[in-house]
């Protein structure tokens, strides 16, 4: 278990560079673009940043609802409060 922990560890350790360098390039697309006029780029990135935000709260949410309702529909047929 370890061994594989440290795996993953070193893994995302070395990814996380090529991360920022993506990072660099949007904000020098979207200042090239605002500078220009075109704010098409900036919103549709704004956008994109809110999807990727809300979507893991939104199936976590969806995740807990079900297992709200089916613990709920259990206690209620076995007669458990």
């Amino acid at each position: 278990m370890k061994k594989i922990l440290l795996i993953v560890f070193f893994s995302l350790a070395t990814l996380t560079q090529e991360v920022l360098a993506q990072c660099a390039m949007c904000r020098a697309t979207v200042e090239n673009n605002l500078s220009n006029g075109d704010i098409g780029i900036g919103a549709g990135l704004n956008f994109g940043i809110l999807y990727l935000f809300v979507m893991p709260y939104l199936a976590v949410g969806i995740i807990g609802f079900f297992w709200y309702r089916h613990s709920k529909a259990n206690s209620k047929k076995y007669g458990s409060v």
